[in-house]
């Protein structure tokens, strides 16, 4: 018979294949053909500027001046910040600095 699966959302079997997506003829709903690799399957992997994977409790430098949101002070391009933690969301970096309780994106930052 065939290979296509029933449609997850309504369990009719009237689906098809679209470019990397099946297609529920009845439903509407679209799904993709190959199923993601999901955060379950492993610890997360964060990487600095540089490509250098970060860890929980590692110490990073600042690549970019950063402004803070809520707040006129600017962080230095060289600033020091001791024992990131790693977190989901957005912004993968919380850590406490001179400035407070702050969340940064790895992408402004290079491991020390």
């Amino acid at each position: 018979m065939s290979a296509i699966p029933a449609c997850p959302q309504c369990t009719l079997e009237n689906t098809y294949p679209d470019g990397a997506n099946y297609v529920c003829a009845d439903c509407g709903f679209e799904w993709p053909m190959v199923a993601e690799a999901s955060e379950e399957d492993g610890p997360r992997i964060v990487k600095d500027a540089n490509g250098n994977v970060l860890s929980d409790g590692d110490s990073v430098v600042l690549i970019k001046d950063l402004k803070l949101k809520g707040s006129s002070s600017t962080m230095k391009v060289g600033t020091k910040i001791k024992s990131i933690r790693i977190v989901e969301g957005d912004h993968e970096l919380d850590c406490k600095s001179d400035f407070g309780s702050i969340m940064l994106k790895a992408c402004f930052v290079k491991k020390a």
